[in-house]
């Protein structure tokens, strides 16, 4: 969902430090941020600072040291207030299309939301929608 760190948080990737390549880490690495911050990261071991983490597109949000704790419990709250089965249904929709092509993934994002309609939470959320009230949400597929 959100990865989150703090305004004194530093992000490293040093195993280089100690005789070994980042090579694992450095798969997901290479596509969470551009290839040039990544290799820097891996080759250096160096940490980055919470802000070039975001700028890099490492993190999605920071926070300073005071109010971390608090804004994870209320973004926790917030992603759990929703149809845990439209949530479920999204992230593994994003997951599997990031990988394609537009067309492709296009095309599968659409079947996804036929199939997000043809659940329970869906049809209730369409209609709250509609009625101007809060969704029930059943957590039913």
């Amino acid at each position: 969902v959100s990865t989150q760190s703090t305004g004194s948080s530093g992000i490293n990737a040093e195993y280089g430090n100690i005789g070994l390549f980042c090579s694992t880490p450095g798969v997901q690495l290479g596509r969470a941020v551009n290839r040039k911050l990544a290799m820097d990261m891996l080759l250096t071991g160096e940490p980055i600072s919470a802000p070039a983490a975001l700028a890099g597109g490492l993190v999605s949000r920071v926070y300073e040291d005071d109010v971390i704790e608090s804004e994870t419990e209320r973004l926790a709250g917030l992603v759990a207030s929703k149809s845990h089965t439209v949530i479920q249904l999204g992230i593994s929709n994003f997951n599997s299309q990031i990988r394609k092509s537009l067309v492709d993934a296009a095309e599968q994002s659409s079947e996804a939301m036929v199939q997000n309609l043809g659940t329970a939470d869906g049809r209730e959320g369409l209609s709250a929608f509609l009625e101007k009230r809060h969704p029930t949400w059943s957590h039913d597929k």
